[in-house]
């Protein structure tokens, strides 16, 4: 069985599928202690459940949750390009690329037009080399890195290829810059929003994120973790 959830912000992805397993559980118990199951000697009330990709607490959205003999497409779901809605804050920079972290430093802003954000949009479209936000969960050393940055430690980062299908600026309101992005695997959005801001001739961070498809699952199609909780308790 594969799930479509509309994450909320401030969530993890952890939270969410956290609260669907206990619901999954619930339910499990419920069909055994009214007879309609039947446990053999030693058999537990086991679940499998995961999400393919992801979500930061900061970022709210489509979460692919894949329950049963589905969790076995997790990794084909990760692997499928991905959109996002959100805003970028222009004139500034955060340590960790979005608001999880304070800012750090401020940019002039007053040579930005629309048409240079516009035409500077264009120059992110297709594949490139990215590299990963040191708050970021990727693992070096068997440590992940936002683990070493939370600790001050400094950390030498890689770059990966990634590939940018479409980006669109949606709306222009200084500070705020909305935008529309369409990208493969691995790529992260906050990167995007420090580099853009570079490219700019200043500085940008991750205001804002919103996951609106993966694959051709769209987050229109989502239910809410309460939504799926309710649907399973009237089973």
């Amino acid at each position: 069985m594969m799930v479509l959830i509309d994450k909320p912000l401030e969530w993890t992805s952890f939270d969410a599928v956290n609260k669907m397993k206990y619901a999954l559980k619930s339910y499990m118990r419920r069909q055994v202690d009214e007879g309609k199951w039947v446990l053999v000697h030693g058999q537990k009330l086991n679940i499998k459940i995961g999400h393919a990709g992801t979500l930061d607490p900061l970022a709210s959205g489509l979460l692919i949750v894949c329950i049963g003999k589905q969790t076995k497409q997790i990794e084909t779901y990760m692997g499928q390009d991905k959109e996002y809605t959100g805003t970028f804050y222009i004139g500034a920079t955060t340590p960790s690329f979005d608001l999880e972290t304070e800012v750090n430093a401020h940019f002039g802003t007053s040579h930005i037009t629309p048409e240079l954000i516009h035409q500077t949009a264009l120059q992110f479209i297709g594949k490139q080399q990215q590299f990963p936000p040191v708050y970021s969960a990727i693992k070096k050393d068997g440590k992940r890195l936002y683990e070493s940055a939370r600790e001050g430690k400094e950390v030498e980062l890689t770059s990966r290829t990634v590939n940018i299908i479409e980006f669109e600026i949606t709306d222009i309101q200084l500070p705020l810059v909305s935008f529309r992005i369409a990208c493969g695997k691995g790529t992260y959005i906050r990167s995007i929003a420090n580099d853009f801001g570079k490219a700019l001739g200043s500085g940008a961070y991750l205001h804002s994120l919103r996951r609106t498809k993966i694959g051709t699952a769209s987050v229109a199609e989502a239910m809410s973790v309460d939504g799926f909780v309710n649907w399973v308790s009237q089973a």
